[in-house]
Order: C-alpha cells, then structure tokens, then sequence
C-alpha cells in the first residue's frame, strides 16, 4: 500500500505542478476575454434563465431528458458537496487563508470555462441506443474535432469513469461516515450500507429521478447551509474586515507558523486554493457538461448561461462562507483539517448546535454529490463500452459506497486530486482548440436577441 501511495503521490506532484494550474487558469483567462468578460457580465441574465428554466420551452420537450434547470441542479448536485466543507477546510489548513483567494479567482475565470463546456455539450451531443441525449467532452473531441481527436475523447471517458468512483463516490462516503461516526457515534460500515440502499433507489429510474431528486434537494440543502453560515458570520460580524483583509494578505504573501497552523509558502495558497476550487466547482475538469447535455433545449448558448451558475452559486457564495466562518472565527490557527476545521468554526460561533448543522449539510451534500457523479461516470463508461455496461457500472458503484466509507482518508483525496487532473488535461486542450465555435454561437446568439 505504501508502494501505492508513494506511486500516486509522485503523479500528483507531476500533474498539479505549475504546468497545470497554468493550463486551468490560462484557459480559463482566455476564454473569459474571448467571451469579453461575458459570464461574469451577465450573471443576472442566466439567474432570469434559470428561473424561466424549470421546464422547457416550447418544442423542446422531446430534445434532451430533463429540464434545463434539473440539468443545473444534477450538475450542483455533483459539485456541491464534501469540497464546499472538507475541501475548503483542507485548502486553508494546507495553504492558508489566501488559499480562498486562489478559489475565488479560479471560479470568476471557471464561469467561462463552465460556460464553453455546457455550449460545447449541447451542440456535439448525439443521441444513444437507447433515444437518450449523450454529451460531454468526449463526444465534442471527437464530433467537434474530428477523429483524429478521438483518442483524446477516449482518455478523457477512460479517466472520467475512474475519477468518479474517487471524487464522486468514495471521498464523499467517507467523509458521511467520518463526520456522522464524530457527532452521532454512527458506525463508518452502517453509515455506508445506509448510503449505499439510498443511492441504489435513485439509480434505478436513471437520469430523470437523478434530476428530480437533484431539484428537490439542491436548493434546500443549499440555503440551509448558506443560513447557517450567515448566522455565524453575523455573530462574528466585527471579524469579517480583518478576515477579509487576512485572506488577501497571505494570498501574496507566506504565512509563518502560528497556534497549530505549520505557516505556508505562497506557492502552497496558490496551489491548494486552485485545486481545491477546481475539486469544489468542477470548471475545467468535463464533468458538468455531461449533464446539461442532457437538457432539453436547442440553443447552445442558453444552456452555458444557466451552467456558468453552478460555479458562481458553489464557489463564490457557498465556499466564501466556509472560508470566511474558518477564518473570521480564528480556527484556522488550531492545526485541525478537513470537515472537522470547518466544525469546530461553526461550533465555536453556535455551540452545542454548530458541529451538527455541519454534520447533516455534508452528509447530504455528499450524498446529492454520489446520485451526480455516478451518471457521470455511466456516461463516460456508456461512451467506452455501450449501452450495455450501463447495469454493471451502476451496481460496482453501489457497492464501492461501503467500501470506500471505511477506508484512509489522505490517500482518497491524493487520489482523487491525481484523477481530477489527468481528467481535465484532456478537456482543457479541447476547450483552448473549439474555442472558436464557442466564441461564434454567442456572438449570435447576443446579436438575436438583441
């Protein structure tokens, strides 16, 4: 196992270096000023979008599986999880408070990368054996440039597929079952046998009951939380300008070792912040796009308008206040990670309430996250394999739930991290090489509507 681990740690350092982030934040850059700044301009427009897309337009019924909002809410599901809690958490331990910063500017620039993937989407997807709308980056590589790409489609299916039993699936489970073992004295095997009977009731009706129960509880799980953190911060309220002054700091600036934080160089804000916003809002990494290829809608550009929310609502609202909680309460200095950071802050601010509030939002965040990734991981399995495999991948990921309740920590999320990587790699060539078409469909689609 320590063979293993040593192994997979190596790849991380390789394919988090400073190539990567480069590549994730450039692309990212480049799109937005392609776009000329466009998502971040018309975020109330998608927001008016959104709330006229909770069922399709007219003549549109019968072009994708799911309205445009439950595709939104499928794809929050899947990102909106142990990364909004743990993550945010884990990149402040590891990196300091800048590490928010980081997040927040690889989520302005992930709205045009989200944007790009859903436009891209919807305009390549094709329709399987079973009369299912099918989309993603592995179908756009290969329809949108041609097939002399499509071995880049199929690396991208080939990582997305494992990545999901990492990211979607066992780092969510078991952070449920550390945080419910810590507050509640529930056992990791009854919490993952509970996850595991849940999740298989909703895989049975696919992706229609995906985004039916994505619908109901994403909204509710989402301000529920955003409450909760809104007390906090109003008990702390007289600490939010110097948190907000730390984070800018150190996010230029190394931090020295304090209480029990071990001080972080400003390489580590900037590297932990990136990767942990891109493992919070998903931007760059394929796997939201798959979703709203699922929509049902004709126009491309509409559909990006709606996606490019999902970053703005995961990470500049729902992370910003656990990073804010942790910092503005002080308890980033005690040397605690993880979910457990971010329960300390919230029970510091309400105690004997606090710690619970964070136990119940993980447990259904991760729990929305493993019904969103799984589809995610069925498709890109679908695309490899056919339709055929669909049964036999949804009952390995039923069964991976317990599993992965009960084993360490550290080497799922160093693994997840590595597979989120070589995931994106693929996607993002894709996305700097199509651009063009993305910059074209919106400049249309603005001139209409105008």
């Amino acid at each position: 196992m320590e063979m293993i681990e040593s192994f997979v740690n190596t790849i991380n350092g390789i394919v988090w270096g400073p190539m990567m982030l480069v590549l994730i934040l450039g692309v990212g850059l480049f799109l937005s000023i392609g776009l000329k700044l466009m998502p971040i301009l018309n975020i109330g427009t998608g927001f008016k979008l959104l709330f006229k897309g909770t069922k399709p337009q007219s003549g549109e019924e019968k072009s994708g599986e799911i309205p445009p909002f439950q595709a939104l809410m499928t794809a929050l599901s899947a990102t909106v999880g142990t990364g909004n809690i743990a993550g945010v958490a884990t990149a402040i331990f590891l990196g300091g408070p800048g590490a928010l910063f980081w997040m927040w500017m690889t989520a302005l620039v992930g709205m045009a990368t989200k944007f790009s993937e859903a436009v891209l989407a919807v305009k390549y997807r094709e329709v399987d054996a079973k009369g299912n709308h099918v989309g993603g980056p592995m179908y756009y590589i290969k329809n949108g440039l041609g097939q002399k790409w499509a071995w880049l489609g199929t690396l991208f299916a080939i990582f997305g597929a494992m990545a999901a039993f990492g990211i979607g699936n066992t780092v969510q489970a078991n952070s449920v079952a550390a945080v419910l073992e810590a507050n509640f004295d529930l056992p990791v095997a009854v919490t993952g046998i509970i996850i595991m009977v849940l999740v298989g009731l909703v895989l049975i009706g696919g992706i229609r009951r995906i985004g039916k129960v994505a619908a109901a509880l994403v909204p509710f799980m989402a301000l529920s939380y955003l409450l909760a953190g809104l007390v906090v911060l109003a008990i702390n309220a007289s600490e939010i300008p110097s948190a907000l002054a730390t984070i800018i700091e150190y996010a230029f600036t190394p931090v020295a070792a304090q209480g029990g934080f071990a001080g972080a160089a400003v390489w580590a804000a900037i590297r932990f912040g990136v990767a942990r916003g891109i493992f919070s809002n998903e931007a760059g990494l394929g796997s939201a796009p798959i979703a709203h290829a699922a929509a049902q809608t004709k126009n491309p550009v509409r559909q990006g308008l709606i996606a490019m929310l999902g970053t703005f609502i995961d990470t500049i609202i729902i992370c910003s206040v656990t990073g804010l909680v942790i910092v503005s309460t002080g308890m980033w200095t005690d040397g605690i990670s993880g979910a457990a950071l971010t329960s300390a802050a919230f029970g510091q601010a309400l105690p004997s309430v606090g710690n619970y509030i964070v136990a119940i939002a993980l447990a259904i965040f991760a729990f929305t996250t493993i019904i969103g990734w799984s589809f995610y991981g069925e498709r890109c399995a679908e695309y490899l394999f056919g339709v055929k495999v669909i049964t036999p991948y949804r009952l390995l990921w039923i069964l991976a739930i317990p599993v992965g309740a009960m084993v360490n920590l550290e080497f799922i999320w160093l693994l997840a991290d590595t597979l989120n990587a070589l995931m994106a790699l693929p996607n993002l060539i894709a996305l700097a090489l199509l651009s063009p078409v993305v910059f074209k469909l919106t400049r249309e689609y603005f001139s209409e509507t105008k």
